[in-house]
């Protein structure tokens, strides 16, 4: 892609709750000539934006479909169970754990953006409304904190959404046997470009001289020399270790004349020798 500068440009996506700061640091640090956008997708819709080339990359949810995008685990979250702070479970030290029998009495709240839930039972019980149909999800994670306000049932996400729709009346606690919220890095397989590339192996935590991506042929070209050193400065080099191990046994030599004292060798059959046997 090209900045609006004229420039090179690299768009990388990232869900809510998603920190891509530090990644986004060591990419413009290494690739400062390449402009990178950081722009926040909805889980939901991360696939089309891949597909569509409105990003370059994205940090997902995952699974992805593997016919089409290639992807990278960076880490799993916790799910926590968000509740009012009147309810039973706010008494809960900070670092108890709870467990799905814990909120089977509870109405849960599943919001249509749900990152958990699809591949795995839902805990207690559907919402229903005073004459016991069952109530539609709320729109948005954000909805489901408002709503577990009220403490009219809990919520269970992903720690980070829970952090990022923080409430002062609304507290979580994580859920010890809940699922998983995998998070990776995830690109369009027919687009691993140099540029991918890098960003595969910041994630990784290359190092710049293991790099695939676009800096790699340059790490290559320096070879064992060193970055910045010519084969005139590789001969200066050697002579100069040469002769600085030759300095270091000069020296060496004259404090063992004159600097320390040397202890005097032990005369024949003197304190310190066994005495031979006399033929």
């Amino acid at each position: 892609m090209t900045s609006d500068q004229g420039g090179e440009r690299f768009r990388l996506a990232y869900v809510p709750g998603a920190t891509p700061g530090k990644w986004a640091a060591v990419w413009r640090e290494r690739l400062p000539d390449v402009e990178l956008e950081l722009v926040q997708v909805e889980a939901a819709d991360v696939a089309a934006a891949l597909e569509s080339a409105d990003v370059d990359a994205a940090i997902g949810r995952l699974p992805v479909d593997k016919e089409v995008f290639s992807a990278i685990p960076l880490y799993e979250e916790t799910p926590v169970v968000c509740v009012s702070r009147d309810h039973l479970l706010a008494a809960l030290a900070d670092d108890e754990t709870v467990t799905g029998a814990d909120i089977a009495e509870d109405p849960v709240w599943v919001p249509a953006d749900d990152v958990l839930f699809a591949d795995h039972p839902v805990p207690g019980k559907a919402p229903v409304d005073p004459d016991g149909s069952p109530l539609d999800r709320v729109p948005t994670s954000a909805d489901a904190v408002a709503t577990v306000a009220a403490n009219v049932g809990v919520a269970v996400l992903p720690m980070s959404l829970a952090r990022l729709h923080r409430r002062k009346d609304v507290t979580y606690r994580v859920l010890a046997d809940g699922p998983v919220a995998p998070v990776g890095l995830v690109w369009p397989t027919e687009r691993t470009t140099d540029l991918v590339e890098e960003l595969i192996g910041i994630v990784r935590g290359r190092t710049v001289n293991s790099s695939r991506g676009r800096g790699a042929p340059a790490a290559a070209e320096q070879g064992g020399r060193g970055r910045g050193v010519s084969k005139g400065d590789d001969k200066k080099a050697g002579q100069g270790q040469r002769d600085g191990r030759g300095r270091q046994a000069r020296g060496a030599h004259e404090r063992g004349r004159g600097g320390a004292r040397r202890s005097p060798a032990p005369r024949p059959g003197g304190k310190g020798q066994k005495k031979g046997k006399r033929r």
